[in-house]
């Protein structure tokens, strides 16, 4: 059965019609999307200012302000400024990359439970990392963002070609389970290097976790390159995406080059996630949960999808780093609190779709 055929599968992902539009319709579009984005913006830029105020020990918001400008120097002022806002600053360009990847993965390979942690995207960026520290010795975070990107590229190119293998075209079940079983296997295989290396062990234990307690913003600044290309390729290459929902056949017929299309969706993908793991450790779930969202916000648009994942990702990410913060004194890490809301969610999609025969 076609996935055009299943209503559920249908409004999982794009869609594959559209009505003719005015061009009254397409300004009152335009509007109402901006209009959407514009307050997406505004509760972010909210969600930055409590991640600023709020945490083990609440801080005024005047303190806050006058930390910022640097006419205050006490201790609130100081967690303010290296502590606070490094990981506020963190959470914007990994959660914006990996709700963007997450949105590509599930375009490129027409499968609503696709994310980078599912399909190993992560788990293959964390391994390459672990190898460039337990061979290579390297340290640098530069070091670590060519390591992250290769380990993202590989995983991606192999669980593609899996779920593509004697087919006419993806296959959603055979792509999640090679994608789960790769980063089982590659999480097990740097466990074992971890153990047997004491000194990758102590330089990975803190990272492999994910995080966004990072007090060094050169390594933000680091990250921010790439990532700001991917996502900037990402919305030049979504007309593409637009026409390949339509089908391949279809979409060369619109003149969309089918397969120069997809070869940079999967580098955006790998410089999104890896850039994204070396900077904060493997976080699961964002590229899951948020391409739902912002695909019920778009409706069929891949450039007002990924858009809105770039504000709903920073905006999911800060979220749940403040809720580990307030919830334990020492802190959940980011990666548990979106794992443990991301988890129902895998679920219920994935009864969803087997509801209709797809799993």
């Amino acid at each position: 059965m076609s996935v055009h055929k299943l209503p559920l599968i249908s409004s999982l992902l794009p869609s594959k019609t559209a009505l003719p539009q005015t061009p009254d319709s397409r300004k009152k579009r335009t509007y109402r999307h901006s209009l959407t984005l514009f307050s997406l913006c505004a509760l972010l830029l909210f969600t930055c200012i409590l991640s600023l105020v709020i945490g083990a020990k609440s801080i005024s918001p005047s303190i806050v302000f006058e930390s910022l400008r640097g006419t205050v120097t006490s201790t609130a002022s100081q967690i303010i400024v290296e502590a606070r806002v490094p990981r506020t600053l963190v959470g914007l360009p990994v959660g914006a990359a990996l709700a963007v990847a997450g949105a590509l993965i599930q375009s490129l390979t027409r499968n609503p439970l696709a994310d980078p942690g599912i399909l190993g995207v992560n788990a293959g960026s964390s391994f390459f990392v672990l190898i460039g520290v337990a061979i290579f010795g390297n340290h640098l975070m530069s070091e670590h963002l060519w390591f992250a990107f290769l380990g993202a590229l590989t995983t991606s190119l192999f669980v593609y070609f899996i779920g593509t293998y004697k087919e006419a075209r993806v296959n959603p079940l055979k792509i999640t389970l090679a994608g789960v079983a790769l980063g089982a296997l590659l999480a097990g295989v740097s466990s074992s290097v971890t153990l047997l290396n004491p000194q990758a062990f102590d330089e990975m234990r803190f990272w492999d976790a994910g995080s966004l307690d990072i007090r060094n913003l050169s390594l933000t600044f680091t990250a921010i390159a790439p990532i700001t290309f991917a996502l900037i390729v990402a919305l030049l290459i979504a007309p593409g995406l637009d026409n390949l929902a339509l089908g391949e056949d279809v979409a060369q017929g619109l003149g969309t080059n089918v397969k120069q299309t997809q070869a940079l969706a999967l580098l955006v993908i790998a410089i999104l996630c890896g850039s994204a793991t070396a900077l904060a450790g493997p976080i699961g779930f964002v590229g899951l949960m948020i391409p739902h969202v912002a695909r019920k916000l778009a409706s069929s648009s891949q450039r007002w999808l990924t858009l809105y994942a770039m504000v709903l990702g920073p905006l999911l990410l800060i979220s749940a780093d403040i809720i580990g913060r307030v919830i334990a004194v020492n802190e959940v890490r980011v990666s548990i609190v979106t794992a443990f809301v991301g988890a129902p969610v895998l679920i219920y999609l994935a009864r969803k779709l087997n509801s209709f025969g797809k799993l």
